[in-house]
C-alpha cells in the first residue's frame, strides 16, 4: 500500500512528466541532487553569485554539478533527476543542465538544511507517480550532494543498482559509507555491524566530526565508514519515517499544494525547522542500512582535498589555471582563473595560494579551515 506522507501533494506535475512514466507494475526510479550549498571553503574561486558545484574546479570541461547529473543519468532519466537550489541559482542550474525539464527545478527561498530539501523533493516525486498510478512502494530515491567527485563510475554504478534494489525489497533507508584511508576530523563516521556476510550491513550509530583522537580509535577499532551523504531508499520508506520523526515537517508539505503559487513554497519554508536528514531522520530511524565502498570518492571539501585530483611536480607542488614556476617551494596548492598568468612562488612551503581578477588567497595548509571564517567575515 501507498505511504500516505506526501501522497496528496500537487507539485510540478506536467503533461510531458506523466508521459514519462512508467506502467505502475515496474520499479521507477529518480534522483535528487541537493545543489542549495555556498561552497564557502573554496573562497576566492567560489563566491555567493556562483558557489562550488557550477565551478569547472578540476579543468575538466564540465561543472561539478554537470559531472553529477552525467553520473547518475546512468541509471536514471534525466527527465526523473531533480535538482534543490537555492531561488539565487535556478537560472544557473538551466544553464548548467539544459536538458532537464524546468519544472525539475526546485528552488528554495531559504537554506533549510537537507531535510527541508528532500522533503520538498519528495513532495513532487509523490505527486508524479499518484498521477501515474504507481505505488510509493515501487519507487527508488537516490539522493546525492551536487559537489562530490567520484572517480570509479563503473563501481559507483553497480553500488546504486546494489542499493536501489535492497532499498524497494524491504524497509531499509540506505546510506553510502566510504572505506576510510586515515583518521580525518571532517567527515561523519557510521559504525556498522561487521558480522554482515553481505555487502549491505546494519548501521548502530552514526558519529558527527569526532576529535583527531577519537577518529584514530574508529580506525583501530574497525567497522567504521565516513558518511558520504549519498542516500538511497523507497519512496514509501522515507515518507514513513518523516512521519514518524518530523511529523510537522511531513504535516506541512502533505497538507499545502504546491500549485506554483506565488509564495506558497517561502510560506511552507518559513515553518521548517533548519534540520539535516542525518540528524531528524536517519539517527532515530529504525532500521538503516549502509554499504561500505570504494569508488574513487571526495567530497572536495577543501583546497588541500582538491589538491589530491590534480598533476604535482617533483616538489609536491599543484597547480591549476595558472603558469607556475616554483623556486625552494613545496607542498603548495596553487590556482588560478589565467591560465596565461605567470605566477611565481620562492621559499614558499605548505601554502595555498588561489588568485582571481578581484580577489588572492595564501593560506598555510595547515589552517585551511580558517577560509570558512574568513567568508563569514567578509560576509559581514
Amino acid at each position: 500500500m501507498a505511504a500516505p506522507l506526501l501522497a496528496t501533494v500537487a507539485v510540478h506535475v506536467m503533461p510531458t512528466i506523466a508521459f514519462n512514466l512508467i506502467q505502475s507494475n515496474a520499479v521507477k526510479n529518480f534522483a535528487v541532487i541537493m545543489a542549495g550549498g555556498r561552497g564557502t571553503r573554496f573562497w576566492p574561486m567560489s563566491r555567493t553569485s556562483k558557489p562550488k558545484q557550477f565551478l569547472d574546479i578540476l579543468g575538466t570541461g564540465r561543472s561539478l554539478i554537470q559531472m553529477t547529473f552525467d553520473r547518475l543519468s546512468s541509471t536514471v532519466s534525466p527527465s526523473d533527476i531533480l535538482v534543490v537550489t537555492n531561488e539565487l541559482y535556478r537560472s544557473e542550474v538551466a544553464k548548467h543542465l539544459p536538458t532537464i525539464p524546468p519544472e525539475n527545478i526546485l528552488c528554495e527561498p531559504c537554506m533549510r538544511n537537507t531535510a527541508p530539501c528532500i522533503a520538498y523533493a519528495n513532495a513532487v516525486i509523490s505527486a508524479r507517480v499518484e498521477l501515474a498510478g504507481i505505488d510509493a512502494c515501487d519507487v527508488g530515491i537516490i539522493v546525492a550532494p551536487s559537489d562530490h567527485l567520484i572517480l570509479k563510475e563503473p563501481e559507483f554504478d553497480r553500488i546504486i543498482s546494489l542499493a536501489l534494489t535492497e532499498a524497494i525489497s524491504n524497509t531499509s533507508l540506505i546510506t553510502l559509507g566510504i572505506k576510510p584511508t586515515r583518521p580525518d576530523t571532517g567527515y561523519g563516521y557510521i559504525k556498522f555491524s561487521e558480522d554482515d556476510s553481505s555487502e549491505i550491513a546494519t548501521v548502530h550509530r552514526f558519529t558527527e566530526k569526532p576529535e583527531l583522537d577519537t577518529a584514530r580509535k574508529f580506525l583501530i577499532e574497525g567497522g567504521y565508514c565516513w558518511n558520504s551523504g549519498i542516500f538511497i531508499w523507497s519512496l514509501a520508506n522515507i515518507s514513513n519515517e518523516f512521519s514518524k520523526h518530523l511529523p510537522d515537517m511531513s504535516a506541512a508539505f502533505t497538507s499545502v499544494e504546491l500549485s506554483g503559487k506565488a509564495g506558497e513554497v517561502d510560506e511552507l519554508y518559513a515553518s521548517c525547522e533548519s534540520i539535516s536528514i542525518d540528524y531528524g531522520i536517519l539517527e532515530q530511524a529504525s532500521s538503516v542500512s549502509v554499504i561500505s565502498c570504494d569508488f574513487g570518492w571526495s567530497d572536495l571539501g577543501t583546497w588541500t582535498s582538491l589538491a589530491q585530483h590534480l598533476p604535482t611536480d617533483a616538489s609536491g607542488n599543484t597547480d591549476s589555471g595558472v603558469d607556475l614556476v616554483a623556486s625552494e617551494s613545496t607542498n603548495n596548492v596553487v590556482v588560478g582563473s589565467d591560465s596565461k598568468k605567470i605566477i611565481a612562488l620562492r621559499g614558499l612551503n605548505d601554502f595555498i595560494v588561489v588568485d582571481t581578477p578581484d580577489a588572492l588567497l595564501v593560506c598555510p595548509k595547515s589552517d585551511e579551515q580558517w577560509v570558512k571564517i574568513l567568508v563569514g567575515k567578509l560576509a559581514k
